[in-house]
């Protein structure tokens, strides 16, 4: 493969692995980071702790993609995917998560032994969680985990201990990504069915998966209120989580309105602010503070 070629191959994975998507972790990652500071943290710090998030999002994405393949090749909505359009090999796509997984576990060295050594923890359950919608629907829950990490880990990449201040950011990234993993699923629910793989509007139907969402973002906004209350975070942080509260209330009303049509839209647009919100309004009350 030639130097175009692989550019090309690059270009499509990263579209096809929605990299921008990577909007919805990295502030988080550097919730934990900045809170963990005190304000600014070190650059180094900040550099490669953002080489961790996206090395390893790349990885999971990719192996996602190679995992769920055969399945994504008969879904409607994903059969246009670049590996069942063989667009992209599937030597390609290991070849991809493996050098992520590499640029990781180099990013992990750099940000302290305890990085290192709990490295493994969050590998495992990402290279677990495509297989886990074939036993349980519990596979959003651990979806949530796997990012809710992010703010835990930029926080032992600078204290080296551990907290309940990022214990709590994890639960609440771990409630508000389960929960809009439950609207994105949502879209598959005949699907899914037919094809015996399990999640929430699987197991207890449309209904009831949208309260079990909001019960999750319930959880979320208590979460990250009791994360702030620790950190000694004040105002400027609870007027960004009121207004992260009018976001979820309004992609639920959305879901409720109109139905899985406006999914996509409730998923990228309100979920990426969501997460800008929360870093941007703690960053302010600590720059103020």
């Amino acid at each position: 493969m030639g130097d175009a070629d692989r550019q090309g191959a690059l270009q499509v994975l990263f579209k096809d692995i929605k990299f921008e998507h990577s909007l919805f972790a990295l502030p988080f990652a550097f919730l934990g980071l900045f809170l963990a500071e005190g304000g600014w943290p070190r650059p180094v710090l900040l550099f490669w702790v953002s080489v961790a998030m996206v090395s390893f999002r790349t990885f999971a994405m990719a192996m996602n993609r190679l995992i769920d393949c055969e399945i994504d090749a008969k879904n409607p909505r994903t059969e246009s995917r670049a590996l069942p359009r063989k667009q992209l090999t599937p030597r390609f796509v290991r070849t991809a998560a493996l050098l992520s997984i590499l640029v990781f576990l180099f990013s992990a060295v750099q940000l302290g032994p305890l990085c290192l050594v709990l490295s493994p923890l969050p590998i495992f359950l990402a290279w677990i969680y495509p297989y886990l919608k074939r036993f349980t629907w519990l596979s959003h829950g651990v979806l949530g985990i796997i990012l809710g990490i992010s703010p835990y880990g930029a926080w032992l990449a600078s204290r080296g201990e551990f907290s309940w201040i990022p214990g709590l950011l994890l639960m609440g990234v771990a409630g508000w990504v389960a929960g809009f993993d439950i609207f994105y699923s949502l879209q598959d629910h005949e699907f899914d069915r037919q094809f015996g793989l399990k999640s929430v509007p699987v197991r207890f139907g449309e209904k009831h998966s949208l309260g079990i969402a909001g019960l999750l973002h319930g959880v979320a906004l208590v979460s990250w209120t009791a994360a702030g209350m620790l950190a000694g975070l004040g105002g400027i942080y609870g007027a960004g989580l009121a207004l992260v509260a009018v976001f979820l209330l309004w992609e639920h009303w959305i879901l409720y309105r109109w139905g899985r049509s406006r999914v996509e839209r409730a998923f990228f647009t309100m979920n990426a602010a969501i997460s800008v919100v929360i870093f941007l309004a703690a960053l302010a009350d600590l720059n103020f503070r």
